[in-house]
């Protein structure tokens, strides 16, 4: 885990102002997220400064920005909510313990090199996945943007208490919410690259708050512990092991999923190339080392990375001087935060989960294919109403079904069983001459492509449309992969062949094909005269065997006409 590679100081000047302005993005995002969590301020503040730091340290994207997300925030919301329920005493601490766990399956997921595998869903369920996510998290804003605290029962609860809510509403806690959001998205973009619109939504909010709204039942932040973060001892308990383990894998693969998606994002803007594996080691040290000292969990946030590349971030240097200038306010100026409202909170989060749901492929998934449409809203539906790693599950699952769907019907167009010439079979005059003279006898079937498991039917289908046959010529000439099922498949008719005594002739195998033959016994079947390199061979000894054996096999029909 090498860092030297990324460490450097030819691009300091535009590392640290890339720094220093994604940290003043990251400030409001963090006290959001920490909040909007139920781990409280301090923990978002301090996800943002550990998971950052490290994540920079010993990840693989130079100038990836990390920090509690979205996306995260619902996973934690979900776990601290339910964890807390279940064990008052130490469900916090629980909670804090499912982000090590998670940061520890992310190393395995970085040393076992699976980070190119990670990101290999479908657009689908990914688009559907995050869009659920945005909508989880614009429902759950839902009672604080009114000036409520949040029922329980997560997004249920809130859907079923909606009415209350509206009831109760605060109307000076939602004006300072309705004006967080209308500064978010009337913000002229030509100012982003000046001010964050979320910090002067978090400076406008507060002032209001402070010098106009003073006496008014408000509700703030609060106290924000100064100085350095206290050991959170991992908590277990038997009870919750197992739900424990499930939420450490989800959040670990979500994270996995944000900080990845974000790093081609980096790339894209870079002109580079990040190193997945490596990169998943930073995330789970940053992970672990957060929940260590209670932090919530974070990952690549998309928003902070283009930030820094935009200001001129090129090396990790840029990710570590954000992480400083963060501790830098939260061990100086952490009490001038307290009285920042929950309200203009809850209005900058319900904008994140606006950005997050996927607008763009919505309003165009059912033009490009009613099935992508179907996959995508139904992970959507599974997102919000049933549990984050069923919806990526299914949605994996069914997409996955229609993907061979496809490719098996397309593969299967690429099994050829003939007897005569087949204009679909690219044959020479010579191989054309030996069928025609083998009159029937000689059966040729033509493979191409990756056999996957799904063409097993149609190997098994067109072999058994020929049964009067006297020799098989079987062309794996063009197969590079042959799967499992299709081999037994294809075995399934080469001992059918020998059994009624036909001669089987294979043509073309080597690589993958030949080792799975042998692996199967396939080549001990099949006499080594008859593993021939050349298809016109092949057909050259059928004919031929089929000529000399021809009188014998016309006897064995009489023979068999005079039985019956």
């Amino acid at each position: 885990m090498g860092i030297t590679n990324k460490i450097h100081f030819r691009n300091v000047k535009g590392d640290i102002f890339g720094g220093i302005t994604a940290a003043v993005i990251a400030l409001p995002m963090a006290l959001t997220f920490g909040v909007a969590s139920g781990a409280g301020a301090s923990a978002g503040l301090w996800g943002a400064i550990l998971v950052g730091f490290f994540a920079a340290l010993f990840g693989g994207t130079p100038t990836l920005i990390s920090e509690p997300t979205g996306p995260m925030t619902v996973v934690m919301t979900a776990v601290i909510a339910s964890l807390t329920a279940a064990n008052p005493d130490n469900g916090l601490a629980m909670a804090f313990t499912v982000v090590m766990l998670a940061g520890v399956f992310q190393i395995v997921f970085g040393v076992l090199k699976l980070g190119r595998y990670v990101t290999l869903m479908p657009y689908t369920v990914i688009s559907g996945f995050m869009s659920g996510i945005g909508v989880i998290l614009i429902i759950l804003q839902t009672a604080p943007f009114l000036g409520q605290a949040s029922p329980k029962g997560g997004v249920i609860g809130t859907v079923q208490n909606l009415p209350t809510l509206i009831a109760g509403i605060n109307p000076t806690e939602t004006a300072l919410a309705v004006l967080t959001v209308a500064i978010l998205v009337f913000y002229p973009s030509k100012l982003k690259k000046f001010l964050p619109p979320q910090l002067l939504a978090l400076i406008v909010g507060t002032l209001i708050a402070v010098f106009f709204l003073g006496d008014a039942n408000i509700r703030r932040i609060g106290e924000i512990s100064v100085g350095l973060p206290s050991l959170q001892v991992p908590a277990f308990s038997a009870a919750q092991l197992q739900t424990m383990l499930v939420d450490a894998l989800v959040l670990g693969m979500l994270g996995c999923i944000d900080a990845l998606l974000t790093s081609l994002v980096a790339d894209s803007l870079t002109r580079t190339e990040h190193d997945s594996n490596k990169e998943l080691i930073g995330q789970g040290l940053g992970n672990l080392i957060s929940g260590l000292f209670g932090g919530i969990a974070g990952a690549g946030a998309t928003m902070g990375t283009v930030v820094n590349i935009q200001t001129g971030g090129r090396t990790a240097v840029s990710g570590l001087t954000r992480a400083l200038v963060l501790l830098v306010v939260v061990l100086g100026l952490s009490q001038y935060l307290t009285v920042i409202p929950l309200a203009v909170l809850a209005g900058i989060a319900l904008k994140v989960g606006i950005d997050i749901v996927d607008w763009s492929f919505l309003k165009r998934a059912h033009k490009i294919s009613p099935k992508a449409a179907f996959i995508m809203y139904g992970v959507i539906a599974l997102t919000v109403f049933v549990d984050l790693i069923v919806a990526v599950g299914v949605g994996v699952f069914i997409a996955n079904i229609l993907t061979i769907e496809r490719l098996s019907n397309h593969r299967a167009d690429k099994v050829k069983a003939v007897t005569y010439d087949d204009e679909e079979i690219e044959l020479n005059r010579e191989e054309k001459d030996l069928l025609e003279q083998a009159n029937g006898n000689v059966l040729l079937f033509y493979l191409s492509g990756p056999m996957i498991f799904g063409v097993a039917k149609a190997i098994s289908r067109e072999h058994n449309l020929i049964n009067d046959y006297k020799a098989l010529v079987l062309d794996l000439t063009e197969v590079p992969i042959l799967g499992v099922t299709s081999a037994l498949a294809l075995e399934n008719a080469i001992e059918e062949a020998v059994e009624k005594e036909r001669q089987v002739f294979l043509v073309g195998i080597s690589g993958q094909t030949e080792r799975r033959l042998k692996k199967l016994g396939v080549m001990d079947i099949v006499p080594p005269q008859n593993i021939i390199e050349n298809r016109t061979t092949a057909l050259r000894q059928a004919a031929s065997y089929v000529d000399t054996h021809v009188v014998d096999f016309g006897r064995d029909t009489l023979n068999s006409q005079a039985v019956s």
